[in-house]
Formats: C-alpha cells, sequence, structure tokens
C-alpha cells in the first residue's frame, strides 16, 4: 500500500518520515527543486521562512519547548536536524537554515521506503494521502481543498530583516541575554527614549508593500508585522519585541528600549532583528531600521518579507486524527490545518502520519489527550469555534492541573511533567511501533 504525501516542508517530511519508518511505501510530492512558491528559494525540503529559530527549549517553562520534547519521545526528525545543526540562541533552539534544511533532504531521501517527486499535485488525490502543502499551497490544489473543505480563510505571514555582523556598530550595543541567560549568545542595541520616539514615529508612517487583493484579510496575532503593532499606541513595542527588561550593559546602565539580534548561522555573521516582521519596503526597511544607532550603517543581507498564509476552517471539516470527516483516507497536517509554527506544524505531520499507519491496520486511531500539547493542539483542530483561527503551542490550551498550584512556575512545571508523562503512556500504548 502506497500513501502519497503533498508537500516536503516540516509537516510533510515528518510524516513521509514516520510512515517510511514504519514500513510505509511513501511518494513525497513537492513543487521543489523545478519551481517554488513566493516565500521560498532553498531546493532543499524543510525550508525556514520567517525564522531560523524553533523557541524556546525550556520543557518546563514554555509550551513549546515543552512539545518539542514530546516531539523527540516520538522520534521526530525535526528535532534530529535541529539538534545537528544548532546555533547559539540562549533558551532558544535557533538552527542554521541551509544546513537544517539539508540534513532533513538527506535523511529524506536515504530513506528506501520514501520516493520523492517533483511535481506539482493539483487536486486532492483519491486513496490514502497526507496533505502538507503549508501556507503558500498552489492555486489549483487550493481550489480543489476549497470544495472539499468549504472554503479557506488568509492571514499575513512576516518575516524580519537579516544584518551583517561586520556591520554592526558595536561601540552602541552590547552581547547577552535577558536576565543574564545565555551568555553572548544575542546583540543587544540600545535606544534612548529620543531614539526611540522617533524610530516608532517613523515605522508608523513608513511606506508599506500594497497587498494583493487575495491577501486583504485580518493579520493573525502570532506573526503580526512591527510596524502593525507599533500603530496600537507609542509603547506597545516596549511592552513587546523592544522591551528593556532584564538587560543592562557591563556597566549595569539599563534603557528605555532594546532590540535584540540574534545569531542567523553558525558562524555568526549574519544576525537577524528578533520580532521585527515587517511588511516594508525595502528601501524604507533600510531608512527606518537604521535609525537604530548600533544599526546605522547595517548592511541588510535580506530584507523582511510578507506572504500569504492558506489554513482551512478545520473544526468543520477535519477529525482529532488529522483525517477528512468526508473522507477518511485523506489527512491534513502543518499549517494548512490551522496549527501555527515550525514545530507546531511539524507535530502535526507526525501524528497524521501515525494515525493513518493505524487506520491502514485496520485499527482505530487513539488520539493523545489535552493533558499535553500534542493532545491539546489536536482537539484545537477538531474542536467546535464559531470564529475558528491558528494556535501555537501554549500552557492555556492544556487542560488545567487537577490541583490548585498558585506559583506560576511550579504549576507549568507540573503541567510539563503530566505532559511528558501522558506522551510516553501514549507511545507504550500504540499498536504502531513509533521509533526515530
Amino acid at each position: 500500500m502506497k500513501v502519497k504525501v503533498i508537500g516536503a516542508g516540516l509537516a510533510g517530511c515528518e510524516a513521509a518520515f514516520t510512515l517510511a519508518n514504519l514500513g510505509v511505501e511513501v511518494e513525497l510530492y513537492d513543487i521543489k527543486p523545478k519551481s517554488f512558491t513566493p516565500a521560498h528559494s532553498d531546493k532543499h525540503f524543510g525550508e525556514l521562512v520567517c525564522s531560523n529559530s524553533l523557541k524556546s527549549n525550556d520543557i518546563y517553562g514554555n509550551a513549546c519547548g515543552l512539545l518539542k520534547e514530546e516531539m523527540r519521545i516520538l522520534g521526530s526528525l525535526t528535532m534530529q536536524a535541529a539538534e545537528a545543526t544548532r546555533v547559539p540562541a540562549g533558551g532558544a533552539l535557533a538552527v542554521e537554515r541551509e544546513a537544517f534544511a539539508s540534513f532533513i533532504t538527506k535523511k529524506i531521501k536515504a530513506c528506501k521506503n520514501i520516493k520523492a517527486v517533483c511535481q506539482e499535485v493539483t487536486a486532492v488525490p483519491d486513496g490514502w494521502c497526507i496533505i502538507a502543502t503549508g501556507p503558500l499551497t498552489t492555486d489549483a490544489l487550493s481550489q480543489s481543498i476549497s470544495r472539499i473543505c468549504g472554503g479557506e480563510l488568509h492571514f499575513y505571514d512576516a518575516s524580519a530583516p537579516i544584518v551583517s555582523r561586520e556591520s554592526i556598530d558595536f561601540d552602541k550595543c552590547f552581547y547577552g541575554d535577558r536576565y543574564g541567560k545565555g551568555g553572548d549568545d544575542y546583540i543587544n542595541c540600545p535606544l534612548s527614549k529620543e531614539e526611540y520616539e522617533r524610530f516608532v514615529a517613523e515605522l508608523v508612517n513608513a511606506e508599506r508593500v500594497i497587498a494583493h487583493d487575495f491577501e486583504k484579510r485580518e493579520i493573525f496575532e502570532g506573526c503580526m508585522p512591527v510596524e502593525v503593532l507599533a500603530s496600537r499606541g507609542k509603547d506597545s513595542l516596549r511592552f513587546a519585541m523592544l522591551k528593556p527588561v532584564g538587560l543592562s550593559d557591563e556597566s549595569g546602565n539599563k534603557f528605555y528600549a532594546v532590540l535584540q539580534l540574534r545569531k542567523e548561522n553558525a558562524a555568526g555573521t549574519a544576525y537577524n532583528l528578533v520580532g521585527c516582521q515587517t511588511n516594508l519596503k525595502w528601501g524604507e526597511q533600510k531608512r527606518v531600521f537604521s535609525l537604530i544607532p548600533a544599526l546605522k550603517n547595517a548592511d541588510f543581507l535580506r530584507y523582511g518579507v510578507m506572504h500569504r498564509n492558506t489554513f482551512i476552517n478545520s473544526p468543520t471539516c477535519l477529525n482529532a486524527d488529522f483525517s477528512l470527516k468526508s473522507d477518511g483516507k485523506v489527512f491534513f497536517a502543518g499549517q494548512i490545518t490551522g496549527v501555527e509554527g515550525y514545530v507546531e506544524s511539524a507535530a502535526s505531520g507526525i501524528l497524521a502520519a501515525i494515525h493513518l499507519y493505524e487506520k491502514l491496520q485496520g485499527r482505530q486511531p487513539k488520539i493523545p489527550d489535552d493533558t499535553c500539547v500534542l493532545g491539546a493542539l489536536s482537539a484545537h483542530i477538531a474542536g467546535p469555534t464559531d470564529n475558528f483561527q491558528p494556535m501555537n503551542a501554549n500552557f492555556g490550551i492544556l487542560r488545567p492541573a487537577e490541583k490548585r498550584i498558585r506559583d506560576k512556575k511550579e504549576r507549568y512545571a507540573y503541567l510539563a511533567e503530566r505532559a511528558l508523562q501522558t506522551v510516553k503512556q501514549y507511545k507504550e500504548n500504540l499498536q504502531t511501533p513509533v521509533t526515530g
């Protein structure tokens, strides 16, 4: 029995890898390297577009960190690639993009049960398949999906600019992570009150790229352009990506606002502007971000871009096992389902593959419960709601603790330990022999 996996992003690669390791023959379809979406440029599978960070690696204090550990238990390919290609980023798990995508591609192409097919799929296939085409599904397939899912939604996704390290003015910045964690993983660019207010004013009034008609939808809060956030109030950035809390230089000086730069590659020659996803025109990006003293003469290696994302109204058309309600042989995975983020997308690919395999064996898929992040995200995509929106991993979607724990740190640690036990038990109870 062959299974078609459509899309070789993180979700599709995880799905194909999981199925192949279970002995299933997989045909993995992607348009690369013959053609690319507007946001992609790397010939490899598993390309990271918005950022090189997979977010926090803190298992007990951050839900995304916890999700990554849950995925490791289930043998995640994404986690293997991340560990092999990681770059210093304080408490975050960041990777060198090209090496990361190359690692995944080599693993996929070396797997005897996976046949990579460079071909555009224009319609939802008949038979067993997993659709993991992500936020930039091609038009023809989007129309096919729309017909069987009752319409599609759009939201914006924006990426931050990247500057060269050698062009940063180190007389006007300092190394260090927040609260002294992580050593010298971040470069901090402070602003005075006057500098901050000028930056915000220019940012708000800068010329933006005009969205196409099909992109004119509500912006998803989880990936909001910095200029949109700035327009919501003069201090909005100081409570977000430019917050100065926990940051001081070697002399102990504190600042009105601070922009952090994070390594983009292992060599440390490129840094991205943390949290500064933007839809400004390229010339405007250089003009406005150069107002930050440390970036006055910055060389922009890549400007921020904004592109369309697409997700289906999953609660109306998907089961909690990620299969289509109208056709139990068709599964979806990744951001198209309404899970938001690299890690969350990859996780859904693992689950979709496990559930599909269970059905192939004539068994009813077992859904992890909402005491773990994997289960909570599954519940989110299938749960009833009047206004379905993409969801990141967060402790708020987990089932509350059975006992009241006032201290936030202790509560999160309890939820995390409970989640890990849930996933370990889930793996043990599976008749599917999941391995990494």
